[in-house]
């Protein structure tokens, strides 16, 4: 094959590319979700599931900052032993030990463990 050929088929190759790359649909927005605080964790009614305390923290997080947007770290003071995270989501307060979701506040009512400053 020629240097000519070459390059022609080279070209070829990278348009196909480009407009596969273009082609490709965009992701539908995220459905409207709400994490309603109760005595076990979260409620994610839209979808039925549910986020109980005991859960992975990286999991927490990461669910609520993809559905609710990013996250605001607060310090520990305050908190119990054992709390090493508190990590709030507007008016939505989490409390976290080095492996599980232990406890929330919001709007003045808690459950699990949490920490007296939201600060």
């Amino acid at each position: 094959m020629n240097l000519f050929a070459k390059n022609s088929v080279v070209a070829g190759f990278i348009s196909l590319i480009v407009s596969a790359c273009t082609a490709l649909p965009v992701a539908p927005p995220a459905p409207n979700i709400t994490f309603t605080p109760d005595a076990s964790g979260l409620s994610v009614a839209a979808l039925d599931l549910r986020i109980d305390f005991g859960r992975a923290p990286e999991g927490v997080i990461a669910a609520l900052d993809q559905n609710i947007g990013r996250h605001q770290v607060l310090n520990i003071s305050g908190c119990p032993s054992g709390v090493v995270q508190q990590i709030r989501w507007g008016d939505l307060i989490l409390t976290f030990t080095d492996e599980q979701f232990v406890g929330w506040h919001q709007n003045g009512t808690v459950q699990g463990t949490t920490c007296t400053s939201k600060n």
